[in-house]
C-alpha cells in the first residue's frame, strides 16, 4: 500500500477505522472481479486501487445511525 495514497485518502476519510473498513470492503469487491473505477498506467494492488478511488471521489461512504 502506497503511503502517499494512504495520506491523501486519510484527508478525505479522517477516521482511520472507517477508512480501513471502506478500503477492505472495496478490496474484497475488486478481488471478486469488480472493475476498477480508476485507470492507471502502472500496475496497482487492489488496496492502492481502492485508495485511488477514494481520493478521486469515485467511492463514498455513509455511516449508519
Amino acid at each position: 500500500m502506497r503511503d502517499d495514497y494512504l495520506r491523501e485518502a486519510h484527508k478525505i476519510i479522517p477516521d482511520a477505522n472507517v477508512l480501513i473498513n471502506v478500503v477492505s470492503r472495496r478490496v474484497k469487491q475488486l478481488r471478486r472481479g469488480a472493475r476498477a473505477l480508476v485507470e492507471s498506467l502502472e500496475k496497482l494492488s487492489p488496496e492502492d486501487i481502492a485508495l485511488r478511488e477514494i481520493i478521486e471521489g469515485k467511492i463514498s461512504y455513509e455511516l449508519a445511525s
